[in-house]
């Protein structure tokens, strides 16, 4: 796709499918990005639409080693994407529209590999040992995900920021993505379970007598299953205080979406830290009306406030 970055009616009817599985498939993602201008909000939709065919394939129904060759053969045409080779009028609208994305922001298409990676861990029915172990698969599925949009994001130079404190955005998007993940491990254990997952690394596991699998809505017997809970919410939540320190290097509309999105799987860590038994009994969401409330702290810039305070010693 060669030319001017500028959307032509093709490509916008690509951006339109990608904000179309968007919408449908990840609400909480989709009500994050209604506060970016319309470019970034198209590229983060065509980011979010082929990261989900790569986590649909490792989730589908196929066997190993058709998943296998389905993710080989998305590797491809990322590969066919960095050599500029998707035109506009190619039949795979998300394709085309990544494609656009990329030309118009420094998006790491590489990151997208990583996810690749992480999705074969699935396949392949990885287990962990330790939370080192866990944090690889973590950053490949999430960690990635965040610098790619960051890729989108840009950091923002008028904030007052010097050149290393911006160096260190990469990071901090890395990390937020890691809480990200850890949250939504702890949110579907029970779904998880069900299919033959196990993510919580097996030490915890065992340090809390959680060894038997989550397939009840009530805490496997003589296991201290709030303990391994409240242990794991106290991980997500320093991986979030980390992250966090990337708000106040965005400019203020996208430190406004990542507020927005992070603060509303925050709320989530919780509702889940209130009631640990809750994530057996069911999926644990957001009513709207807090989600909206989220939203508007992050218009605000509350958060990025609260951490610059951190930063500077002032009370939060």
């Amino acid at each position: 796709m060669k030319g001017s970055p500028h959307a032509s009616a093709p490509v916008l009817a690509a951006y339109r499918y990608c904000e179309a599985v968007t919408g449908h498939q990840a609400r909480n993602f989709a009500y994050g990005i209604r506060l970016l201008p319309t470019e970034k909000r198209h590229a983060m939709s065509a980011l979010y639409a082929f990261s989900r065919r790569i986590d649909d394939i490792g989730d589908g129904p196929l066997d190993p080693e058709a998943k296998r060759t389905r993710l080989a053969d998305t590797r491809a045409l990322l590969d066919r994407m960095r050599g500029g080779g998707i035109e506009e009028d190619d039949t795979d609208p998300v394709a085309v529209a990544l494609a656009h994305a990329a030309q118009r922001f420094p998006i790491p298409l590489d990151a997208l590999d990583e996810l690749i990676d992480g999705v074969l861990m699935d396949v392949a029915g990885q287990t962990y040992e330790t939370w080192d172990d866990l944090k690889v698969y973590c950053r490949c599925v999430a960690g990635a995900i965040g610098r790619l949009s960051l890729g989108v994001f840009g950091t923002a130079p008028g904030t007052g920021h010097s050149e290393d404190e911006l160096e260190h955005a990469p990071a901090y998007a890395d990390t937020l993505g890691l809480a990200l993940q850890l949250t939504n491990i702890l949110r579907d254990v029970r779904e998880d379970a069900a299919t033959g997952r196990t993510y919580l690394p097996a030490d915890d596991l065992a340090k809390f007598g959680c060894t038997a699998a989550f397939r009840s809505s009530t805490p496997p017997p003589d296991a201290d299953f709030t303990g391994l809970v409240h242990f794991e919410v106290r991980r997500a939540r320093a991986l979030f205080a980390e992250g966090f320190r990337l708000l106040p290097l965005l400019d203020r509309r996208s430190g406004a979406c990542v507020s927005a999105m992070a603060g509303i799987y925050r709320r989530l860590l919780d509702r889940i830290a209130r009631d640990p038994a809750a994530v057996l009994r069911g999926r644990v969401s957001l009513p709207g009306h807090e989600k909206a409330y989220v939203a508007l702290r992050g218009l605000a810039g509350l958060d990025a406030r609260a951490v610059e305070r951190r930063g500077t010693g002032r009370p939060v």
